[in-house]
Protein backbone atom coordinates (compact mmCIF):
# COMPACT_ATOMS: atom_id res chain seq x y z
CA UNK A 1 0.00 0.00 0.00
CA UNK A 2 1.51 3.32 -1.11
CA UNK A 3 -0.24 5.55 1.40
CA UNK A 4 -0.93 5.24 5.10
CA UNK A 5 -3.98 3.19 6.01
CA UNK A 6 -6.79 5.69 6.55
CA UNK A 7 -8.60 4.59 9.71
CA UNK A 8 -11.93 5.65 11.22
CA UNK A 9 -12.52 4.86 14.91
CA UNK A 10 -16.14 4.42 16.04
CA UNK A 11 -16.17 3.90 19.80
CA UNK A 12 -18.44 5.47 22.43
CA UNK A 13 -16.07 5.09 25.38
CA UNK A 14 -14.03 8.30 25.25
CA UNK A 15 -11.08 6.97 27.26
CA UNK A 16 -10.81 3.81 25.14
CA UNK A 17 -11.29 5.79 21.89
CA UNK A 18 -8.59 8.30 22.81
CA UNK A 19 -6.29 5.46 23.92
CA UNK A 20 -6.73 3.77 20.55
CA UNK A 21 -6.10 7.07 18.80
CA UNK A 22 -2.89 7.56 20.73
CA UNK A 23 -1.52 4.04 20.29
CA UNK A 24 -2.63 3.48 16.69
CA UNK A 25 -1.50 6.98 15.75
CA UNK A 26 2.06 6.04 16.71
CA UNK A 27 2.12 3.50 13.87
CA UNK A 28 3.51 5.19 10.75
CA UNK A 29 1.37 3.00 8.48
CA UNK A 30 -1.86 4.28 10.04
CA UNK A 31 -3.49 7.69 9.70
CA UNK A 32 -6.53 8.23 11.90
CA UNK A 33 -8.82 10.32 9.70
CA UNK A 34 -11.81 10.50 12.02
CA UNK A 35 -13.36 9.45 15.31
CA UNK A 36 -17.02 9.01 16.17
CA UNK A 37 -18.72 8.36 19.48
CA UNK A 38 -21.95 6.88 18.10
CA UNK A 39 -23.11 4.86 15.11
CA UNK A 40 -24.87 7.68 13.28
CA UNK A 41 -21.77 9.88 13.41
CA UNK A 42 -19.67 6.88 12.33
CA UNK A 43 -21.77 6.32 9.21
CA UNK A 44 -21.70 10.04 8.36
CA UNK A 45 -17.91 10.18 8.73
CA UNK A 46 -17.43 7.01 6.67
CA UNK A 47 -19.54 8.50 3.88
CA UNK A 48 -17.60 11.78 4.02
CA UNK A 49 -14.05 10.52 4.61
CA UNK A 50 -14.04 7.18 2.74
CA UNK A 51 -11.50 5.53 5.09
CA UNK A 52 -9.69 2.34 4.11
CA UNK A 53 -10.70 0.70 7.40
CA UNK A 54 -13.30 1.46 10.09
CA UNK A 55 -12.86 -0.01 13.57
CA UNK A 56 -16.42 -0.18 14.96
CA UNK A 57 -17.48 -1.07 18.50
CA UNK A 58 -20.35 -3.54 18.90
CA UNK A 59 -22.17 -1.50 21.56
CA UNK A 60 -22.83 2.04 20.36
CA UNK A 61 -25.51 4.61 21.11
CA UNK A 62 -28.05 5.70 18.48
CA UNK A 63 -27.12 2.93 16.03
CA UNK A 64 -25.55 -0.29 17.31
CA UNK A 65 -22.35 -1.76 15.89
CA UNK A 66 -24.12 -4.28 13.66
CA UNK A 67 -26.35 -1.64 12.04
CA UNK A 68 -23.40 0.76 11.83
CA UNK A 69 -21.29 -1.90 10.11
CA UNK A 70 -24.00 -2.61 7.54
CA UNK A 71 -24.57 1.10 6.89
CA UNK A 72 -20.84 1.84 6.51
CA UNK A 73 -20.52 -1.02 4.02
CA UNK A 74 -23.44 0.47 2.04
CA UNK A 75 -22.39 4.13 2.25
CA UNK A 76 -18.65 3.54 1.74
CA UNK A 77 -18.27 0.17 -0.02
CA UNK A 78 -14.48 0.52 -0.24
CA UNK A 79 -14.18 0.66 3.54
CA UNK A 80 -13.29 -2.59 5.29
CA UNK A 81 -14.92 -2.89 8.70
CA UNK A 82 -13.40 -4.52 11.76
CA UNK A 83 -15.78 -5.14 14.63
CA UNK A 84 -14.68 -4.54 18.19
CA UNK A 85 -16.32 -6.15 21.21
CA UNK A 86 -15.72 -6.40 24.94
CA UNK A 87 -17.72 -9.63 25.09
CA UNK A 88 -16.75 -13.23 24.38
CA UNK A 89 -20.23 -13.88 23.02
CA UNK A 90 -19.89 -15.63 19.65
CA UNK A 91 -23.30 -14.29 18.62
CA UNK A 92 -21.91 -10.74 18.66
CA UNK A 93 -19.00 -11.75 16.46
CA UNK A 94 -21.30 -13.63 14.09
CA UNK A 95 -23.70 -10.68 13.85
CA UNK A 96 -20.83 -8.31 13.01
CA UNK A 97 -19.52 -10.74 10.41
CA UNK A 98 -22.95 -11.15 8.83
CA UNK A 99 -23.26 -7.34 8.66
CA UNK A 100 -20.05 -7.18 6.64
CA UNK A 101 -17.15 -7.01 9.11
CA UNK A 102 -14.00 -8.67 7.75
CA UNK A 103 -12.73 -9.38 11.27
CA UNK A 104 -13.87 -9.05 14.86
CA UNK A 105 -11.48 -8.20 17.67
CA UNK A 106 -11.78 -8.24 21.41
CA UNK A 107 -10.97 -5.05 23.30
CA UNK A 108 -8.57 -7.27 25.26
CA UNK A 109 -6.54 -8.29 22.17
CA UNK A 110 -2.94 -7.18 22.17
CA UNK A 111 -1.80 -4.32 19.96
CA UNK A 112 0.11 -6.57 17.56
CA UNK A 113 -3.14 -8.42 16.80
CA UNK A 114 -5.05 -5.16 16.31
CA UNK A 115 -2.34 -3.78 13.99
CA UNK A 116 -2.28 -7.04 12.01
CA UNK A 117 -6.05 -7.02 11.61
CA UNK A 118 -6.04 -3.42 10.36
CA UNK A 119 -3.24 -4.18 7.86
CA UNK A 120 -4.99 -7.33 6.62
CA UNK A 121 -8.27 -5.49 6.21
CA UNK A 122 -6.66 -2.64 4.28
CA UNK A 123 -4.68 -4.90 1.96
CA UNK A 124 -7.41 -7.40 1.16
Amino acid sequence: MEHAIRLLLVEDNQVFREGLELVLGLESEIEIVGMAEDGVEGVDLARELRPDVALIDYRLPLLDGVATTAAVRTESPGTAVIGLTASDDPRERRALSEAGAVDCLSKDDDLAEIFASIRNAAWS
